[in-house]
């Protein structure tokens, strides 16, 4: 059996709004957000088909919400995968905001 050499790393990339997932040191996903005053507005989420089916987008997601909370922000889950994330992990509820039509207007003019 090939075990992986390390375990997947998570880590912020503030240049690029970002956090990524590593596995062996290769970008195997992304969460991608834009913060809009105290809320991480996060909008999309992937996983390359290489690493599909390894529970990465879970850890890549739990990681990048519990950071959002160690900065002392609030969640918007514009991301169809966090948003059915949140539903499974309460502890995050008391720092999630709805998604409202102003946020998805704002978001849209964010990324042009």
């Amino acid at each position: 059996m090939n075990q992986p050499s390390s375990a997947p790393t998570v880590e912020r990339v503030d240049a690029r709004h970002r956090y990524e997932i590593k596995v062996d040191g290769e970008r195997a996903g992304l969460t991608a957000y834009r913060d809009r005053g105290d809320q991480r507005v996060f909008f999309h989420t992937e996983i390359d088909d290489a690493h599909a089916g390894q529970g990465l987008a879970g850890q890549l997601v739990q990681q990048a919400l519990t950071d959002v909370r160690a900065l002392g922000k609030r969640i918007v889950p514009v991301c169809p995968y966090v948003a059915k994330f949140l539903l499974k992990h309460e502890e995050f509820a008391d720092i999630t905001d709805p998604v409202t039509p102003d946020v998805l207007k704002w978001l849209e003019a964010e990324l042009g």
